[in-house]
């Protein structure tokens, strides 16, 4: 009994301390697991895109909107009452038409007086001419005085203006007479009628009978500031900016959609709107199926000029610090990533253009950028946009087509096995 009671204290302690180093020993090896499982892991893979200089277009994106290229508003220039309308509101209408009938008769009376004063002059001048020659052989002959032959002289004269004068105001009764058919200044498209067979129209009306538009070509008024104006400028005469090519203009309509023909940039005013700080531009386009119509909203793309040595990078791959700082992810050679500020100049569809920063072969990161940091190593593969659209739901389910593909595949070829 004593011998056991010696034996229990000792196998107590025995146990005690093999247990303590059992818990010593297994410390030390699980932290060398984690050490190494930590140095095993693969680098982050991030998707790159190789930085290639190239010349960029710099166009900016403005509101206007259209108007016609020629505009007619039609008034009468004689007076009188409407007998008809000679052509369908709406309609198009050439140059010289005939819109309106003018009731003619005033015109007409009028014209048939003139007439008939300039043959009355006329046929008083012809006597008078007959007169001073048989005048001027009696003065060749001293058989009448000087002065009576200058007196049938300056009465031929005299009865010359009359036939002139009268001339002229046969002429204006003409021209008045040819006013009662109302006729069309310029090819276009015409609106509303004010006037119906009937009304009473005077010369020279504040309001006008017709409006006629020519609406192929047609104008877009577009108001740039004139803070970018004078960047641009400046852009240019430091030579930043290749401006050979600077006339070409898009255009997006009120629904969202491009207009498919590119208009040319036409005139650009000299001063500048002092309530609103702009500049008017006026771009002409083309319009043979009179798509646009005078009065629509659009955007107006221009190309302002052509950024030679420049570089598109994705947005996704510019990131910003709380300054402003434009900043890109760089892999460099080592395969480690290096963080780069840049200079972006403005965007083109969703890239930046990018002129100060980066160098002709770098390793610019856009996919899994969140993802890593400065001195980080890395796996640098070509960028796939589809892969890096931000669209998360779509991927999980890109995932499961994939994998039922993958397993509708084994199902055919056993099938196929099974049938052979």
């Amino acid at each position: 009994m004593m011998s056991a009671k010696l034996w229990a204290p000792a196998l107590t302690a025995c146990a005690l301390a093999t247990s303590i180093a059992l818990v010593g020993c297994s410390k030390d090896p699980k932290d060398a697991q984690q050490a190494a499982a930590a140095q095993q892991m693969p680098p982050t893979e991030v998707g790159v895109i190789v930085a290639q200089p190239q010349s960029v277009e710099q166009s900016v994106e403005l509101s206007g909107r259209t108007s016609a290229y020629e505009i007619s508003e039609v008034r009468p220039q004689t007076s009188g009452v409407v007998l008809k309308r000679l052509f369908a509101e709406g309609s198009y209408v050439r140059e010289g038409q005939a819109l309106y009938e003018i009731d003619s008769r005033t015109n007409r009376a009028s014209a048939d007086s003139a007439r008939a004063a300039l043959t009355r002059q006329q046929a008083n001048l012809g006597v008078l001419r007959v007169k001073e020659g048989r005048y001027r052989q009696l003065v060749g002959s001293n058989a009448i005085s000087k002065q009576e032959y200058d007196d049938i002289v300056a009465q031929v004269k005299l009865a010359e203006a009359d036939v002139a004068a009268s001339q002229a105001e046969l002429k204006n009764a003409e021209i008045n007479l040819g006013y009662s058919t109302v006729r069309a200044p310029i090819s276009g498209q015409t609106n509303r009628s004010t006037v119906t067979a009937g009304a009473l129209v005077t010369a020279s009306q504040a309001d006008p009978l017709v409006t006629i538009q020519r609406l192929d070509p047609m104008y877009v008024d577009i108001n740039q500031s004139s803070a970018e104006l004078l960047r641009l400028r400046q852009q240019l005469s430091k030579g930043n900016l290749d401006s050979s090519n600077n006339t070409k203009v898009k255009l997006r309509l009120e629904d969202g959609s491009e207009y498919p023909i590119e208009g040319r940039l036409a005139f650009s005013d000299a001063s500048v709107n002092p309530d609103t700080g702009t500049v008017t531009l006026r771009a002409v386009f083309s319009n043979p199926n009179h798509l646009l119509l005078p009065g629509m909203f659009a955007n107006a793309r221009i190309v302002q000029g052509v950024i030679p040595n420049a570089y598109l990078v994705p947005q996704a791959a510019i990131t910003r610090t709380p300054t402003g700082q434009a900043i890109a992810m760089i892999v460099n050679a080592k395969g480690a990533v290096e963080s780069r500020p840049v200079t972006t100049v403005g965007t083109q569809g969703a890239n930046w253009i990018v002129t100060q920063g980066l160098n002709t072969g770098d390793k610019v990161i856009v996919d899994g950028i969140a993802k890593v940091k400065p001195e980080q190593q890395v796996v640098a593969k070509p960028y796939q946009p589809q892969a890096a659209a931000p669209q998360g739901a779509q991927q999980p389910a890109a995932k499961e087509q994939g994998k039922a593909t993958e397993q509708a595949a084994p199902k055919t070829e056993q099938k196929a096995t099974s049938n052979a």
